[in-house]
């Protein structure tokens, strides 16, 4: 057990920010659910797309991989941004305010919309 607890947390480093080293509230965004003919018609025009069963008529899409298809991946605007190895991590290196956070992702949440007609929801809790 601690050897695969080993093997998780070095992937985990790999990809996450440290909290300590860069301001993040680690995922933002949940994984949305979409119907089976939604992910098919994305699947066609984005054969590298994956996804995990919900149920018979329901799949799962990782908001990271939305998000990277938008080109947000590793965007940074000043202080503030998506972090470079995963996308469902918005970071505050450091002087960022909470609106300019929030601002960023209603703009990732537009962006997906827009272009997979899937509206994200925020994992964080935002007061």
């Amino acid at each position: 057990i601690k050897d695969v607890a080993d093997i998780i947390r070095g992937i985990r480093k790999s990809k996450l920010p440290e909290p300590s080293e860069i301001g993040n509230a680690g995922s933002f965004f949940k994984n949305p659910e979409v119907a089976i003919d939604t992910f098919a018609k994305i699947k066609e025009i984005y054969p590298d797309v994956v996804s995990f069963p919900v149920n018979e008529r329901n799949v799962k899409i990782p908001a990271a991989w939305l998000i990277e298809k938008c080109g947000w991946k590793g965007e940074r605007f000043g202080n503030y941004g998506v972090h470079k190895n995963q996308a469902l991590i918005l970071v505050n290196y450091g002087g960022a305010t909470g609106r300019e956070i929030y601002d960023l992702s209603q703009k990732i949440k537009e962006s997906v919309n827009n272009k997979f007609g899937i509206v994200l929801q925020e994992e964080v809790n935002i007061f």
